[in-house]
């Protein structure tokens, strides 16, 4: 699936070998430390999205640091389709390795 700004960003924001690994909505839910499978941020503001849930389609579950701090769901849609003059605000950590929520919050 073609993403918006895919060739402007240069990766997927949801590459299908990270998209196979994060379990279904709901599935860590009462988990009090999920794992944590993909990261996305903005560059150009203090946002960042951790992921620990996702529909397989567009709707993700994860906690987002930004004017608050929160659990909530996320649009992959809305994240990959978010510019500025026609350049990409959101990019995936590439780095970033699965792991536990309480490691992020060290």
């Amino acid at each position: 699936m073609k993403e918006s700004h895919e060739g402007i960003r240069k990766h997927k924001l949801m590459p299908e070998s990270i998209r196979k690994k994060i379990p279904k909505l709901y599935s860590q839910e009462g988990n009090k430390d999920p794992t944590v499978y993909v990261k996305f941020f903005s560059p150009y503001s203090n946002y960042t999205w951790y992921i620990t849930e996702f529909d397989g389609e567009d709707t993700m579950f994860g906690y987002t640091i930004g004017q608050e701090k929160e659990w909530g769901y996320i649009s992959l849609s809305e994240l990959a389709s978010a510019n500025r003059n026609g350049l990409p605000l959101v990019e995936r950590d590439k780095y970033f390795s699965q792991t536990k929520f309480s490691k992020i919050r060290e």
